[in-house]
C-alpha cells in the first residue's frame, strides 16, 4: 500500500491531537507525519505511535514534499497557509470555516456526498460540527423525499469551544460548591448549571453565525439549494457530544416506520429509539466514538409532511477530526 507524507496544521490543539489519535486508530498509511503549530510551540515534542515527533513552525516553506495537510487551526491561519500548502503540491483538508462556502471548494460528509471530493482544486473543507451530526442523521430521509425545510435547536457541549471549555465548567462547579465567585473567561456568562442561547456573533436577522451554518452548509452538502433552516444554537453544561432537536418538512409524508427503517440502514447512523424502554440518544453514550445516534422519531403535529427527531454525536470526533480524516481517506482511495 502506498504511504503518504501527511501534515497537521494546528496540531497542538484539541482537534489536532484528536486527528493524531484517529489517524492511528484508522491505520492511515503514513510514511512521515509532520506537526505544525505556532512559533512558540515549535521544537516541542509529541509522541505518536510510540515515536517522538517534533513540532514545526507553520510558515510559507513548511509544506514542501507533503501529500496531504489536515487543517485543525483557526480560519485566519487556514486562509494564510492554504496558498502555500497548495503551491507545495499538497491537498489541504481544512476543518475551519475559512473555505466552506467557497464555490470551488467541496464541503464533504463522506457518508453523504463523497463524489464531491473528486472536484477539488487543492482544498477540501470539513463542515461545522453540528451540521455534520444533523445532516448525517437526516440524509437517509432526504433520499426518500427531499427536505423542504428544517427547524433545529442545538445543545452544544462546552468542549466545542476548545480545550478551555470543559476546564471552565469544572472550575465553575467547584467555585459554586465552595462558595467562591464565578469568573467566566471562555464563555460570556456562567455555564455551570446554566444555558447560553448564543454561539457566534450576530450574522443575519438576529441569527448568529453558528446558526446560519446549518442552512448554508446543509444546502451545499445535501445538494438542496432552496433548503430553509431556522436554527437556535445553545451552549449547555455538557462536557462532550452535541445534541440536536430537528423538525423536518418534506415534499410528501414519510411515516415513522419508514423513517426508522431508513435511519437504521444509513451509513454513520445508529437507531436508538424506544421511548418505553427509555432508550434514546444521549451525550454520555455518544462521546468518544464516530456514530451519530438518532431517536425520538415521531410525527410533527404542526405539519402533515413533517417528522421530528433527536440526534447526538461526538463533535470532536465525527463533528471535526474523524470527518476530516475520512475526507483524506477519500483522496487516497481516489
Amino acid at each position: 500500500m502506498k504511504q503518504y507524507k501527511l501534515g497537521i496544521l494546528g496540531a497542538t490543539g484539541a482537534v489536532g491531537r484528536e486527528m493524531m489519535k484517529i489517524l492511528a486508530e484508522r491505520k492511515f498509511p503514513i510514511s512521515e507525519l509532520h506537526l505544525f503549530a505556532s512559533k512558540r510551540s515549535a521544537g516541542k515534542v509529541i509522541e505518536w505511535q510510540g515515536k517522538p515527533v517534533q513540532i514545526e513552525e507553520a510558515c510559507e516553506t513548511a509544506f514542501e514534499g507533503l501529500d496531504i495537510v489536515l487543517g485543525a487551526a483557526e480560519a485566519d491561519i487556514a486562509k494564510e497557509m492554504a496558498p502555500h500548502i497548495v503551491k507545495a503540491g499538497a491537498v489541504f483538508v481544512d476543518n475551519s470555516s475559512a473555505f466552506r462556502l467557497e464555490r470551488d471548494v467541496p464541503l464533504i460528509v463522506p457518508e453523504i456526498n463523497p463524489e464531491d471530493a473528486k472536484n477539488h482544486h487543492g482544498i477540501l473543507s470539513n463542515p461545522n460540527c453540528s451540521t455534520i451530526i444533523t445532516v448525517t442523521a437526516v440524509n437517509a430521509l432526504n433520499a426518500i423525499s427531499p427536505i423542504r425545510s428544517m427547524t433545529a435547536s442545538t445543545y452544544q457541549a462546552v468542549s466545542g469551544a476548545g480545550a478551555g471549555g470543559p476546564l471552565e465548567l469544572a472550575e465553575e462547579v467547584e467555585a459554586l460548591r465552595t462558595g467562591r465567585p464565578v469568573e467566566p473567561k471562555v464563555f460570556t456568562h456562567q455555564i455551570a448549571y446554566n444555558l447560553i442561547p448564543q454561539i457566534g456573533g450576530e450574522q443575519f436577522e438576529g441569527y448568529t453565525s453558528e446558526e446560519m451554518k446549518m442552512q448554508n452548509e446543509g444546502r451545499k452538502i445535501m445538494h438542496l439549494p432552496d433548503l430553509r433552516v431556522s436554527c437556535t444554537c445553545v451552549r449547555v453544561p455538557v462536557v462532550r457530544s452535541h445534541s440536536i432537536s430537528v423538525s423536518l418538512h418534506f415534499d410528501r409524508p414519510i411515516s415513522v416506520k419508514e423513517a426508522r427503517a431508513a435511519i437504521a440502514k444509513a451509513p454513520g447512523c445508529r437507531l436508538v429509539d424506544d421511548l418505553a424502554k427509555h432508550e434514546y440518544p444521549m451525550p454520555l453514550d455518544t462521546s468518544d466514538q464516530d456514530i451519530v445516534f438518532v431517536g425520538r422519531i415521531r410525527p410533527d403535529l404542526t405539519d402533515d409532511n413533517g417528522l421530528c427527531l433527536w440526534c447526538c454525536g461526538d463533535q470532536v470526533r465525527k463533528g471535526a477530526a474523524t470527518n476530516t480524516v475520512q475526507i483524506a481517506e477519500l483522496l487516497i482511495e481516489k
